[in-house]
């Protein structure tokens, strides 16, 4: 084989190993976007915000993320949060939800009381978790304490509550419609939104349980209730 022969050979060979790769890579990105869904905008927090900041396009971000894993609630355009403000301290990069904005045009408890808003700063290691539970809005705010419970329903139709959160700080908590609980009287079930002051490890525990179990139900803390030591608390149906 001459060297030009050769040449060619090595060439069409590298031009259909590069085919194929590419294809291989094709059929993977496909195969992922089947199991994750396709992806959504999400305004984020270009730096990190103040209780009170106003947010201005500058502020924000817009990143793509897989549907499925995207915040509940989410925004998807700028636009959408124009005139509202930081409710509590939001980090640099942090998917922005109903929870962590507020309207300063609505009164609230904070603006009668300027240390419920402190309440909100962040330590490190701290994170916010937005869960929507069954609960009373009305009992709770700023600064409220309170516990968690979960319930869970097996395959079988077996089932059980856990106490899942122990002496939570709310650092907001935003009525949400119910619906009819079941019960046949016309009961409107209760339910809030809450963010709460948690650390990761909890934080990754809620999320689980937001998508999992059945129901979340709030727990209300008595004022300067602090005691502890019962999380994991489990009663099965038995």
């Amino acid at each position: 084989m001459t060297r030009r022969r050769r040449a060619l050979a090595l060439t069409a060979l590298s031009l259909l190993l590069g085919t194929l790769a590419a294809s291989a890579v094709a059929r993977r990105e496909a195969a992922l976007d089947r199991r994750v869904g396709p992806s959504v905008p999400v305004v984020v927090a270009r730096v990190g915000l103040p209780v009170g900041a106003v947010l201005r396009p500058g502020v924000l971000a817009v990143r793509r993320l897989p549907a499925r894993f995207a915040p509940t609630g989410s925004f998807a355009r700028p636009a959408e949060l124009a005139g509202l403000t930081a409710a509590v301290p939001i980090g640099a990069g942090v998917d922005l939800t109903p929870g962590l904005v507020r309207d300063p045009d609505v009164v609230t408890a904070d603006d009668a009381d300027p240390s419920a808003a402190a309440a909100g700063t962040l330590k490190p290691g701290q994170r916010v978790a937005e869960v929507t539970a069954r609960g009373d809005a009305r009992l709770l705010g700023p600064g409220s304490r309170i516990d968690l419970l979960v319930t869970r329903e097996g395959a079988d139709g077996s089932g059980g509550t856990t106490l899942a959160l122990e002496d939570a700080e709310v650092l907001a908590a935003t009525p949400v419609g119910g619906d009819e609980d079941g019960s046949g009287k016309g009961v409107a079930a209760l339910q809030v939104a809450l963010s709460l002051r948690v650390s990761l490890r909890q934080a990754v525990a809620l999320a689980a349980a937001q998508n999992f179990a059945k129901e979340l139900r709030v727990l209300v803390r008595a004022d300067g209730d602090r005691r502890r030591g019962s999380q994991g608390l489990t009663v099965r149906d038995g």
